[in-house]
């Protein structure tokens, strides 16, 4: 069976996650908040460290970016969409603005329903509420036969590496450490990585896996 438990179909893309993480592992510090949702980061609460590599000298990134790019469909944890926690309250939108970099579906995991809130520039955000599976389900026929990003926040990613349901997990790693905060694999069973390409950048190591089981 191919990696992650998925179909053979080859019409379907890959499940891919690739996240920033600090060299000890977390993609944001404690105390997250509206004012600062990557928490006590080492910077300024809005992840500028972690994800500096993405903005500065992008032309060195540029075959990291193009993998984002192609990515047919999202799934994202209500967590990394806004701090809203109980019943929609407000029509939160989002942190990107009015045109989010996906420009593709995303699919948001919730408790609580609540209609698409289609953006500007090709974005959805659909709001799921019947789990990790359905969200999957969901974020491969939008793709079609494009990659499925299970893009984030750490939780998620944790979730759906738990259930053996992620083929390709891309790591950034970024030279400093937090010591606290939400961090890839908590709560995940040992698993069996196949390291399948590296390179190491002025500010950041990219390190590409393959999840065998």
């Amino acid at each position: 069976m191919p990696s992650g438990g998925q179909s053979s179909d080859h019409t379907q893309g890959r499940v891919v996650s690739d996240l920033s993480v600090s060299a000890d592992g977390y993609s944001a510090g404690t105390g997250q908040s509206e004012q600062r949702p990557f928490g006590d980061d080492a910077g300024d609460g809005w992840g500028n460290r972690l994800h500096s590599w993405m903005f500065e000298t992008p032309e060195l990134r540029q075959a990291e970016l193009d993998r984002l790019a192609s990515v047919g469909a999202f799934v994202m944890g209500r967590n990394m969409f806004g701090p809203v926690r109980c019943p929609w309250d407000r029509r939160w939108k989002g942190w990107w603005g009015d045109d989010p970099p996906y420009h593709a579906p995303v699919f948001v995991l919730t408790h609580h329903a609540r209609d698409p809130q289609p953006m500007e520039g090709g974005t959805t955000f659909h709001f799921v509420t019947d789990g990790i599976g359905s969200a999957l389900r969901q974020a491969r026929e939008a793709a079609g036969d494009r990659d499925v990003s299970i893009h984030g926040g750490s939780t998620t990613v944790d979730q759906y590496l738990a259930a053996g349901l992620i083929d390709v997990l891309r790591l950034h790693i970024v030279p400093f450490t937090l010591g606290a905060g939400t961090r890839l694999f908590d709560g995940v069973p040992p698993l069996d990585l196949e390291q399948v390409e590296s390179r190491a950048a002025d500010s950041v190591t990219h390190v590409t896996y393959r999840v065998l089981r």
